[in-house]
């Protein structure tokens, strides 16, 4: 697998990622849907330590619905969101995949938080769905 590289709007921030994608999801919850300014949000995960982040990253910390520490990174100049982080999965991080430079290949596997899902979204594809986050 070629590197994985990918960044935010304005360039302050670039990434790449050294590991292959454990999975990709589709995530409907309400904080995925108010980050994104859409109806969902689609990521990859990968190992957090196969990451590599250039650029200064400003993080807001929330409690998720486990109640476990959930870190969101965006950059500080344009705003674009970028990578997730949860004390549910602590080795992983989650990539938004529309900052990819090349998202072409992202095919996602599962779909979680159905249950939140806006009621216009219907997207075609087999995939797993969740009503809510499975177990980790």
């Amino acid at each position: 697998m070629t590197k994985l590289t990918g960044g935010c709007l304005c360039g302050s921030v670039r990434y790449s990622v050294d590991a292959e994608p454990m999975f990709t999801v589709v995530c409907h919850c309400k904080d995925c849907q108010k980050q994104s300014g859409s109806a969902f949000s689609v990521e990859f995960i990968v190992s957090s330590s196969a990451v590599s982040v250039e650029g200064t990253t400003k993080t807001f910390r929330q409690t998720g619905d486990s109640g476990k520490a959930v870190e969101r990174r965006f950059c500080p100049e344009c705003g674009s969101a970028l990578i997730s982080w949860g004390a549910m999965m602590p080795d992983a991080y989650l990539i938004k995949a529309g900052t990819l430079d090349d998202p072409n290949w992202i095919a996602p596997t599962m779909e979680v938080y159905c249950d939140r899902a806006q009621p216009w979204v219907n997207l075609t594809g087999e995939r797993q769905k969740f009503a809510l986050m499975p177990p980790v």
